[in-house]
């Protein structure tokens, strides 16, 4: 019959056995990251901020400040009250404004055509849509340049609203594909019952439905089109085509900076982003989340 022998208690040398912490302690140890990963983030933009109202010897001065005895508004009166700086941000919008309602155009009706049928060389068409988002843009410059020179679109709105395009559309089409897949097809299915077509099920049933994804990827394309620098740099020559971000490298002279005007102009060019953003922030978030989920 076999013994019991009794457990060895517990000395001073075991180590004890660690409780987990608690759910307060979890929620404030979060906190703390959240504060510091703002406090990480919102500081550039703050010292942004502070600069576009100094004058620019007071920029690098030692020990730095926020606040100076130069402050002033006269970077934003410099570039609120010139033709020329306001012509960038008139030419920023344009182009967003464009490419952002075209790539939703064209991203809509293909998705649905992705989502809903089923025909030849899809999986191929597929593979070239995602493998495009993976070639690094800046490897297609010079063959851009040289067919938008060809085509005559060189310093011209349809040309950088067509390249913006080629690089808006892939993530566009993938996103909405995701998000019809997400809608039953019983909708489609009652629209032809009522003896409606397609498009009617798509524009009317299916496009009013999927707001959230339509304003994630609208917010999305517009982030792309505003903030480009490269291909806005080489397809444009002329002041009277540039955009926001061409214009803030104008303000680079060969001899001096003018900070203050850069600090300026960039705050100024954060404003579309962040208004878009904070007035559709449930729905950039829910889109996102929603295109992700089934492709």
């Amino acid at each position: 019959m076999a013994t019991l022998t009794p457990t060895p208690a517990r000395t001073s040398s075991t180590p004890a056995l660690r409780r987990p912490p608690s759910k307060r302690g979890q929620k404030a140890l979060l906190l703390v990251a959240l504060v510091i990963g703002a406090m990480f983030a919102g500081l550039p933009v703050l010292w942004m901020l502070a600069s576009s109202f100094k004058a620019n010897s007071e920029i690098f001065q030692s020990p730095p400040r926020l606040v100076t005895p130069g402050f002033s508004f006269d970077a934003y009166t410099s570039i609120l009250t010139d033709p020329v700086k306001l012509r960038f941000f008139g030419n920023s919008y344009l182009v967003a404004g464009a490419v952002t309602l075209l790539t939703l155009l064209v991203a809509v009706l293909a998705a649905y055509a992705f989502s809903r049928y089923e025909f030849r060389g899809k999986k191929i068409i597929n593979v070239v849509i995602v493998s495009v988002q993976a070639v690094p843009p800046i490897t297609l410059l010079i063959p851009y340049f040289g067919l938008v020179v060809a085509l005559r679109l060189y310093n011209t709105y349809p040309g950088l609203i067509l390249t913006y395009m080629v690089f808006t559309l892939p993530y566009a089409i993938i996103m909405m594909t995701g998000y019809f897949n997400t809608l039953p097809r019983e909708l489609d299915e009652a629209v032809k019952v009522d003896g409606a077509g397609p498009l009617t099920a798509l524009w009317r049933i299916l496009v009013p439905i999927s707001v959230p994804g339509l304003v994630s990827v609208g917010v999305y394309t517009f982030m792309i089109a505003w903030n480009e620098f490269l291909f806005a740099l080489t397809l444009t020559r002329t002041e009277d085509m540039r955009t926001v971000p061409i214009g803030i490298q104008l303000l680079m002279g060969q001899h001096s900076y003018n900070w203050n005007e850069m600090m300026a102009m960039s705050i100024l060019g954060c404003i579309p982003v962040l208004i878009l953003f904070l007035f559709f922030q449930r729905y950039f978030i829910g889109g996102m989340t929603a295109g992700a989920v089934k492709v």
